[in-house]
């Protein structure tokens, strides 16, 4: 099913993707911190979906785990809903949000009490084709060494 041809455009849908092709996948009330998991996302954001699938796959923080299968359901999701090929496709927008905190409480000494905040994340990863991504109404996204693409 093409964008075109969608009938109802949810909004979160349309936050992420806008009116063009893609597919998105969220796993949410994680229990990873938002900062841990921030560090593996950082790693895979722009890169191609084979290339950062590979790069989790042997990543040794504990969120890979978790983003991988989020990354291997927005790439699912992109080949039945919108038809698209998954050698094409770039992980375009990767973000994690905070969830709810767990407040717990830990005995201390001389009967005092500390909190232990368990923390949660909502993790959202968003997949495009590559020609998309480098139309030329959009501007090319900049290299990590700052000499542009």
């Amino acid at each position: 099913m093409s964008t075109t041809e969608r009938s109802r455009t949810s909004a979160r849908r349309t936050t992420l993707l806008g009116d063009q092709p893609g597919a998105y996948a969220s796993a949410r009330y994680v229990r990873i911190t938002p900062m841990k998991a921030r560090r593996v996302v950082d790693m895979v954001r722009g890169l191609q979906v084979d290339e950062a699938l590979t790069l989790l796959q042997f990543a040794p923080q504990a969120a890979s785990e978790t983003v991988y299968k989020v990354l291997e359901s927005a790439v699912a999701n992109a080949e039945t809903t919108e038809g698209l090929n998954r050698a094409d496709l770039v992980l375009s927008v990767a973000m994690v949000d905070e969830g709810p905190t767990m407040k717990r409480w830990r005995p201390r000494a001389q009967g005092r009490a500390t909190r232990i905040n368990k923390r949660t994340s909502h993790i959202t990863l968003a997949v495009q084709p590559a020609d998309v991504l480098t139309a030329p109404g959009k501007k090319a996204r900049a290299s990590k060494n700052g000499k542009g693409a």
